[in-house]
């Protein structure tokens, strides 16, 4: 019964992030997400723990505000079709379109909407923390990507998401919250791709989603939530340090790992905007990023271990996969020129 139950939601939650970004109505786009919304709920909820019960209701409260301005949007521009305001016409349209953005980045965690985005995923497991990352932040992100245009507003919240997502994750302990503001920080590099190469987007999504999922993979397997966890786990395990290290290293776009190609195309399509500030601001912002992913594999690199390097088969698959991931940059790079 509890198998069919997850199976019930997980379809429906796939079913709305497709209705989603298949629709060709505002209507249709906002009945996908509330579908969306719904089949997540009682995927958070836990019955033996108040955590993921608190971060569904804090989840349900802003998305639901994040609903109801998205709906507002779309009333207020059948408005302005049905009635002619020559006046105030330029007015109007800018604030249907702020409070449409506006909507759309509260939903997918945007700085300066993303006070309840590190708090949810705080209280959720890896799988449901998986889900937030990732696939809750498909149907936003493309239906952004649909209407986004290079302006101010898309431009101020390229920065203030750097700024936040690097500054605020010098300090944290929780490896969730940790991965929550480094994807505030891919959300700002995720929408400058937007409003200059939109394909870069596609790529740039797919391989922060596959080092995302690397990560989580290897936390979720050893139960590891906080560093100190994480200290553990290096002083038995030499698999594990160089897995999460590359994993993070990747993430930060380190060359030779697949994560600087999307960083690499991202500043070049930029460029080629004349975007030389924005690029700039993202560079040494990220920096700061690199630093607190540097704090997390430092130990693993200086620890003194007696064990011998070794190839468990329990985790053949989990290494095999996160090799290939990590060192693909080449195949890639090829692929794609």
């Amino acid at each position: 019964m509890l198998n069919f139950f997850k199976l019930l939601f997980y379809s429906t939650l796939i079913l709305g992030t497709l209705i989603t970004i298949s629709s060709y109505s505002w209507f249709s786009i906002w009945m996908g997400l509330e579908i969306n919304l719904l089949s997540i709920l009682p995927l958070m909820v836990d019955n033996k723990n108040s955590y993921p019960s608190e971060a569904a209701l804090k989840y349900f409260v802003t998305q639901v505000v994040a609903s109801s301005l998205l709906l507002f949007s779309m009333i207020f521009s059948l408005i302005a079709m049905e009635f002619s305001f020559s006046n105030y016409q330029t007015l109007m349209d800018n604030l249907m379109n702020l409070s449409f953005f506006i909507a759309l980045l509260m939903k997918m965690g945007a700085a300066p909407f993303h006070l309840w985005f590190p708090e949810v995923l705080e209280g959720l497991n890896w799988t449901n923390n998986l889900i937030m990352l990732i696939w809750q932040k498909i149907g936003p992100m493309v239906i952004t990507l649909l209407y986004s245009k290079n302006s101010l507003f898309l431009m101020s919240i390229i920065v203030v998401s750097t700024i936040v997502g690097s500054i605020l994750g010098l300090n944290q302990t929780s490896l969730r919250k940790i991965l929550a503001y480094s994807s505030i920080n891919h959300m700002a590099w995720m929408i400058s791709t937007m409003v200059s190469v939109k394909m870069v987007w596609l790529f740039y999504f797919s391989i922060y989603s596959i080092t995302t999922i690397s990560i989580i993979w290897i936390f979720s397997k050893f139960n590891i939530y906080f560093l100190n966890q994480l200290h553990k786990i290096y002083s038995k395990n030499k698999n594990v340090n160089w897995l999460i290290a590359s994993n993070f290293l990747s993430l930060g776009g380190i060359p030779p790992f697949l994560g600087f190609l999307p960083k690499w195309l991202t500043i070049l399509s930029l460029s080629k905007k004349s975007l030389f500030l924005v690029s700039i601001l993202l560079i040494l912002f990220t920096l700061i990023v690199l630093f607190f992913y540097l704090r997390l594999t430092f130990t693993a690199f200086m620890l003194t271990k007696n064990e011998t390097f070794f190839w468990s088969r329990p985790n053949f698959l989990m290494y095999t996969v996160n090799f290939m991931v990590l060192f693909s940059l080449p195949l890639v790079s090829l692929t794609y020129f």
